[in-house]
């Protein structure tokens, strides 16, 4: 069965060690590209009941990519409210 990047899979499951240490799959490891020393950032999910890992470099790259578009967006944004619009102009009859 082919896998699709957008759907969430199942890789198995892991214990908690005394140290707080998990093992993470080697087939997620393959999957998703993590090598030694990758670095992940851990979140909760919702209600607290889940655990995320995100590589550390997705979330920046998704940050600087937004920040730019929303820069992007500010500028559209005072550009066309500087500009004055049909209705708030004047005309002569």
């Amino acid at each position: 069965m082919l896998h699709h990047p957008e759907e969430p899979k199942l890789y198995g499951s892991v214990t908690v060690g005394e140290r707080g240490q998990v093992v993470i799959p080697a087939e997620a490891r393959r999957d998703l590209e993590i090598i030694p020393g990758t670095k992940l950032l851990v979140f909760s999910g919702p209600r607290g009941k889940a655990l995320m890992f995100v590589e550390a470099s997705s979330i920046t790259e998704f940050i600087a990519k937004a920040t730019a578009r929303f820069s992007h967006l500010e500028q559209m944004l005072k550009s066309s409210l500087a500009e004055p619009s049909e209705e708030n102009q004047e005309t002569d009859i």
